[in-house]
């Protein structure tokens, strides 16, 4: 085994302990020595290992003493409920708070918690910069041609190659490029539904992927969660009989970030194909795992064609450059005819600059650093939480992706928070614009892709200020 993948292994399971309470606060670790002997690794790799663990605020050392773990207030909190949306389709979409959120996307002023992408510090900008040169002067016409409708064949290799770490052996001729996870899954909604049809989703749901199902005329079931495996798998079962198609986002979901486990994945997949039930899986954001192994997808347990495979790089690499693709199944011909009703061709240049990112490994280098940063961010923004916000606040503990969702206790309502945080220049996303119903206003999701700094800690603080002055 490579040093490097020992060195992650190894504070992997570390991390993983004392996260799940086995290793006690304040318990004294193995020394640097003692752990290089037990492993069969160098005094170097030991202390890395240690390095990795201080640097996720883990373990502390004391002098003359050796490595402790730390307290990790946050998991004294107590988890969210488990979602509990009534089953018929309801279509009362909160416009008015969801408007507001969203028009303060690139507003300067503001500490944007609301808006779940990473920071641009958090990206590899110049390197992009890089390689949108080299692909306009590798690029036939400097990229000013068409690409082929199914998209840039660079790019569509590299999805393809990246599949195998998830089984899901795609070839290149299986993916079809979009302009971003969202118009793969507006292509996907349009192609397999008609005005009338029900939809089933998580509830809660990323508001996007609400105001796309409303806006085609689709009815929307919202279905059970829970914050850590996901799904309810009965009450999906229950709504069979009433919907056309299902869309899903199993890995590392926004609000609230749980990854489904492997089991579940393969039951639906079963139980929707059975029923002849097109299921869309959004994995936006499967990538951005805090765990040892990027985790499987509903598309690995796909024998039929039956699942649309849905992503892009917009969470993890350039929301701007708006670079998605599909693997549609059995669905690839109505999808490509709708992409080319719709949008004919991709932007050339950014394509084929992404696609070459990742074929020369700097998209899994700058994955790495992402993925660690952001475990970083969840835990010191859970801690701030713990530390200065309400009594009777509960928070999910994602295992990957860029939300942490918040719940707190019923007589707080976060869309009244929202227009006095506003006031004092931050943004949250207020419950209810994750869902139709009338449901989560004591709820906010929280986007952990800013770098974290005193000041962002000072407006967590101020916020768990304001929802105390709130509740009086």
């Amino acid at each position: 085994m490579k040093k490097e993948f020992l060195y992650n292994e190894i504070a992997g399971n570390i991390a993983n302990k004392i996260k799940t309470g086995v290793l006690k606060a304040g318990e004294r670790l193995p020394s640097v020595r003692k752990l290089s002997k037990e492993h069969g690794i160098s005094i170097n790799t030991a202390k890395r290992v240690f390095l990795e663990l201080e640097a996720q605020s883990l373990v502390q050392s004391k002098p003359q003493s050796g490595y402790f773990t730390s307290p990790l207030n946050y998991l004294k909190l107590p988890l969210p409920e488990i979602s509990q949306p009534v089953p018929v389709a309801n279509i009362r979409e909160p416009d008015e708070l969801m408007n507001g959120v969203y028009s303060t996307m690139g507003r300067r002023d503001l500490t944007l918690f609301s808006i779940g992408v990473p920071s641009g510090n958090l990206l590899p900008l110049a390197k992009l910069k890089k390689e949108i040169v080299l692909a306009t002067r590798e690029l036939k016409e400097g990229g000013t041609e068409y690409e082929p409708l199914q998209g840039n064949v660079k790019l569509r290799r590299m999805v393809a190659v990246r599949s195998l770490a998830w089984e899901g052996n795609l070839k290149d001729d299986d993916v079809v490029t979009t302009n971003g996870c969202m118009n793969a899954l507006a292509l996907c909604l349009m192609a397999l539904t008609k005005r009338g049809d029900t939809i089933a989703l998580e509830s809660p749901c990323y508001p996007g992927i609400l105001q796309l199902a409303v806006s085609l005329g689709l009815k929307v079931l919202e279905v059970a969660t829970h914050p850590v495996t996901g799904i309810d798998i009965d009450a999906l079962t229950k709504m069979l009989p009433k919907i056309d198609v299902c869309l899903l986002v199993p890995n590392f979901n926004t609000p609230l970030g749980y990854c489904m486990p492997d089991e579940s994945k393969k039951e639906i997949v079963a139980l929707l194909s059975k029923y002849n039930i097109p299921l869309i899986e959004d994995d936006t954001y499967g990538d951005i795992h805090f765990g040892n192994e990027r985790p499987k997808c509903c598309k690995s347990f796909d024998r039929d064609g039956n699942v649309l495979w849905c992503g892009s790089v917009s969470k993890t690499l350039a929301p701007g450059y708006r670079v998605g693709w599909v693997a549609p199944g059995k669905y690839k011909e109505q999808i490509l005819k709708l992409k080319l009703i719709h949008s004919l061709s991709s932007t050339s240049v950014i394509n084929e600059a992404v696609g070459n990112f990742i074929m020369t490994g700097r998209y899994e280098n700058h994955l790495r650093h992402l993925r660690r940063t952001l475990q970083e961010n969840y835990q010191k923004c859970a801690d701030a939480i713990a530390e200065y916000f309400p009594e009777g606040t509960k928070i999910s503990r994602p295992q990957g992706g860029l939300a942490l969702w918040v719940e707190f206790p019923k007589d707080i309502d976060t869309g009244e928070l929202y227009n006095y945080a506003l006031k004092k220049q931050i943004s949250i996303s207020p419950g209810r614009i994750f869902t139709l119903q009338n449901q989560f206003h004591n709820c906010m999701r929280l986007c952990i892709g800013l770098p974290w700094t005193d000041d962002l800690k000072l407006k967590l603080k101020r916020l768990g200020s304001l929802a105390k002055m709130i509740r009086n």
